[in-house]
């Protein structure tokens, strides 16, 4: 009878010295798991903020193509007016030297043609000032639309991103909060047992 009964203390003394182990083994667990679930959240937390980032460069992109966009038509319309001014100003400016070169004097024709070919000179000159003018403000229009469109899909691309970054975070927020407040919960009824 003795052994059994020293054999029931053995088991006895045994299984109350297992418990705490064990408890702090599963309160070990939970919290690596929590741990776990905060590196979680702080990465999806991290994944939302990257991007937001590229939905702001992508806001950026749009915002300069339609700025671009906008001051390229502003120089094509000057670089048309000034065009069709130099053009109204070589009519006005040749016809009388036209005249003067088609006159029965001689030196008054040659002059008359000299200021002809200064004119022409000086109106190809300008015109080709006003060309590369406007092909810069075309380059800046292409330039621009290029911008635009760039702008645009990564606009579509990040919004889409984000959507999904942004529900794994609700989802990991969840998570962590459900697994935080049942470890609260069981530590308070461990304490209440206590």
């Amino acid at each position: 009878m003795k052994t059994i009964m020293n054999f029931r203390i053995l088991i006895m003394l045994s299984f109350f010295l297992l418990i705490p182990v064990l408890t702090r083994a599963q309160t070990d667990k939970k919290a690596d798991q929590l741990k776990n679930m905060e590196t979680g959240l702080a990465a999806a937390k991290a994944k939302v903020a990257v991007n937001e980032r590229k939905l702001a460069i992508a806001d950026s992109i749009i915002t300069t193509g339609t700025q671009m966009l906008a001051e390229s038509k502003t120089e094509i319309k000057a670089v048309d007016a000034e065009s069709k001014k130099l053009e109204k100003d070589l009519a006005a400016n040749k016809k009388p030297l036209t005249k003067l070169s088609t006159s029965k004097d001689k030196g008054e024709s040659t002059k008359a043609k000299a200021d002809l070919k200064a004119l022409d000179m000086q109106y190809r000159s300008d015109a080709k000032v006003l060309d590369t003018r406007l092909r810069a403000a075309e380059k800046k229009q292409t330039t621009g639309n290029a911008n635009l469109t760039r702008g645009k899909a990564a606009k579509k691309s990040a919004q889409d991103a984000l959507k999904i970054s942004q529900a794994a975070l609700n989802a990991a927020q969840a998570k962590y909060d459900t697994a935080s407040a049942s470890g609260d919960n069981t530590n308070s009824k461990d304490k209440k047992k206590k």
